[in-house]
């Protein structure tokens, strides 16, 4: 009996447990994100509008966050998940071009 309640236990915790972790990865990731921008504008690999347009884009995916947070109670459901990957993907790749691109800040 002890043992299929440890089990039922584990197995609901496995289930909840990434989607908890997961407002918390999102997080992580905008905060790192936001770091790289602002390392770019110091060393000059980000232009004036290139740092705007970047800057925008993870306010716009810290808002869709909490919207969602507040949303689901704190939590995020698979699709939101997916869709905030997705997107921290795509800034993440933008972060990386228009650092490593020839425009430079003079």
């Amino acid at each position: 009996m002890l043992t299929k309640t440890l089990l039922a236990t584990a197995l609901f915790a496995s289930f909840v447990a990434p989607l908890a972790a997961s407002a918390g990865e999102v997080e992580n990731r905008i905060h790192n994100e936001n770091a790289r921008i602002n390392q770019g504008v110091r060393n000059g690999s980000l232009t004036y509008g290139e740092y705007h347009r970047l800057d925008n884009g993870a306010d716009r995916l810290q808002t869709e966050r909490n919207r969602d947070l507040r949303r689901d109670d704190g939590h995020l459901t698979a699709a939101q998940d997916r869709s905030l990957n997705r997107q921290e993907n795509n800034l993440s790749d933008r972060i990386y071009f228009d650092k490593h691109n020839r425009a430079r800040q003079h």
